[in-house]
């Protein structure tokens, strides 16, 4: 098959790392894959991996923004060019575009939910959702079915996939040296990695660690990630007086290294597809806690894989990271239990063999 992945960006984020480790997965297995994009920091990751790029101004969060109307005039000639069989969109915007090509083309059109959308009328009467629709979750899938009216037969569950081979414990030495590098003392270290938006749930992970520090006081949390709440979660941090305890690192691609000096991983999320950096504390090996919604629910067995909380309490999520850190053990038995759970099901290889599927599906029913 000829693919072409329709992506807004290559920069740091979980709908680049899907779209990487996807394509990485397919052309393994054969296919030539094609990427549209606006390119960004991963661009280099992709051209490594044999996959063909085409530049395209899709940096927009509007869909009818006039940069959809350039980049399909663009790509119609590009599509005819390398026989393209299969169009996988990965956003709103890239939905619309891929529609919009594969009506003049007739062209295969496959697109991914990464998450939830607010179902506003014009998303309602104009779907763009494609042939068929990737959900990376169940919780995805029913939001698709209930807010969008997308046929549940037109819906394929995808969940995401991760190399887990990139995801190894490293040395007592190593984790020393990365504490010093990034400026954090010796003490257990929680952490999140996500983009800093309010329906990550940052505000109640800051608010717990106020407790958990009269508990652990040598405690350090660790905020890796970037957005538009950065200003008032550090302001947040400076009223309750933990500044000392508490770090912001960037976005990073190379996740296993800041996972690396984890003791704990917290993903209090409000809304979440599936959780993709989740996946990853996982795969590392790390005992997580995650908010009882969504996706989070089809990765977390509460005390098996990790453990559940209530989204927004923050007086739970403090008790369970004092008792977490307090027990090494059951830090080690829900360590190791994930990493089984996310080695046997949420493989990039799975991923790619599932995706491959659809597509066959997918070009069957329209022949």
């Amino acid at each position: 098959m000829n693919i072409l992945y329709l992506t807004n960006h290559l920069n740091i984020g979980g709908i680049s790392s899907y779209v990487l480790t996807l394509a990485r997965g397919l052309r393994a297995k054969g296919h030539n894959i094609y990427l549209a994009s606006s390119g960004g920091e991963l661009l280099p990751k992709f051209i490594q991996a044999g996959i063909v790029y085409i530049p395209a101004p899709l940096k927009t969060k509007s869909e009818v923004s006039p940069k959809i109307v350039v980049s399909l005039f663009k790509l119609l000639g590009a599509l005819r060019r390398n026989n393209i069989d299969i169009l996988h969109s990965n956003s709103r915007t890239t939905g619309v575009l891929g529609s919009l090509l594969s009506s003049l083309t007739h062209t295969a059109h496959i697109s991914t939910c990464h998450g939830f959308f607010k179902p506003r009328l014009w998303r309602r009467l104009f779907g763009c959702w494609g042939d068929r629709t990737i959900a990376i979750s169940q919780a995805v899938k029913e939001h698709l079915m209930e807010d969008f009216g997308v046929k549940a037969e037109n819906i394929s569950i995808v969940h995401n996939g991760i190399d887990v081979n990139r995801f190894r414990v490293q040395s007592a030495e190593y984790r020393v040296q990365k504490k010093k590098d990034l400026g954090l003392g010796e003490g257990p270290i929680v952490g999140i990695v996500a983009r800093l938006s309010d329906v990550k749930g940052h505000i109640y992970l800051i608010e717990a660690m106020k407790t958990v520090l009269e508990e652990i006081p040598d405690a350090q949390l660790l905020i890796v990630g970037e957005g538009k709440m950065e200003k008032e979660l550090k302001a947040l941090v400076q009223k309750l007086k933990i500044e000392n305890n508490v770090n912001f690192v960037p976005s990073v691609y190379e996740t296993p290294e800041i996972l690396s000096i984890m003791d704990l991983f917290v993903m209090p999320s409000l809304k979440e597809g599936l959780g993709l950096s989740l996946i990853e504390a996982m795969a590392q090996g790390l005992a997580v806690i995650g908010s009882d919604v969504g996706g989070i629910r089809s990765l977390i067995k509460h005390d098996y894989t990790g453990i559940l909380v209530e989204p927004r309490d923050s007086n739970q999520l403090s008790s369970e990271i004092i008792n977490l850190l307090r027990d090494a053990q059951k830090r080690k038995f829900l360590g190791a239990q994930a990493q089984s759970f996310v080695s046997q099901n949420f493989s990039g290889e799975q991923m790619a063999t599932e995706t491959e599927g659809v597509y066959s599906e997918c070009l069957n029913a329209k022949s």
